[in-house]
């Protein structure tokens, strides 16, 4: 039988999501935890791979295990044991076919940005305090939906068949005294989310205009892009799939 397990994280103290030698990683910690609990080595599956320092408050991988798994019975005990920065939120049983990283249809990020310091806001979004015009910011946005070649915004050094991807959503909002991006699309290349947010910032502070973002997209070039902002900030917040994939069983 095949798994799905939402799980959650707080990324400040791990070196990303994929294991990695001499390295505290989100993976190993959840595939330990799973391992005690199951009493053989899992592997997982996941969605994709976070970077240093980046959050999660919904990540998804697959397990193969051939007896039945609850969110009551062994989602209970993994939460016992996993460190207090990793939370599993459900346990569902998927069919055979579905795969954590290629069934997915969608993802969604955030990245949350601060005016004003805010010592409880530490490692969990960026302190950027200068002017910023959010409707320009939104304006350049809108050239960012649909199906597009972002290499501009993917890291140098990445192993990937394509740079296209195709964004639905891509916007700023005002939320309870932060600014936050939000960006839907169905696949995000290494880097690209922090690479778009610090393109959009140098249009907020005026320093390009609007449109130029365009411009960045045609040109293929990550030079020509905005900086990579901190990690802090980012957030993966929904890995969407198709209901089919999910059994009638509890």
């Amino acid at each position: 039988m095949r798994y799905f397990i939402d799980l959650a994280y707080r990324g400040t103290h791990y070196h990303g999501w994929q294991i990695q030698p001499n390295a505290l990683t989100v993976q190993q910690v959840v595939e330990e935890a799973l391992s005690r609990i199951l009493r053989y080595k899992v592997e997982v599956t996941a969605s994709g791979r976070t970077d240093t320092g980046v959050h999660a408050t919904t990540q998804v991988v697959h397990i193969d295990h051939e007896k039945p798994l609850s969110m009551s019975n062994e989602g209970y005990k993994l939460n016992a044991i996993l460190p207090a920065d990793v939370a599993i939120k459900s346990i569902r049983e998927v069919n055979e076919e579905a795969h954590a990283r290629f069934s997915a249809t969608s993802r969604s990020y955030e990245y949350h940005i601060i005016r004003q310091k805010d010592p409880f806001q530490k490692d969990l979004s960026y302190h950027f305090n200068r002017p910023l015009d959010i409707e320009k910011m939104n304006e350049a946005a809108t050239f960012l939906l649909g199906k597009q070649d972002f290499q501009s915004f993917s890291k140098v050094k990445t192993d990937v068949h394509t740079y296209f991807c195709e964004i639905s959503r891509a916007e700023w909002l005002e939320v309870n005294g932060r600014l936050v991006f939000y960006v839907s699309a169905n696949r995000f290349l290494r880097g690209m989310v922090r690479a778009l947010v610090g393109t959009l910032l140098l249009i907020g502070e005026e320093k390009a205009e609007p449109a130029s973002i365009k411009e960045v997209i045609a040109s293929g070039d990550r030079g020509k892009a905005g900086r990579s902002v901190p990690p802090e900030g980012l957030f993966l917040t929904e890995v969407a799939y198709p209901g089919e994939i999910y059994t009638n069983r509890d």
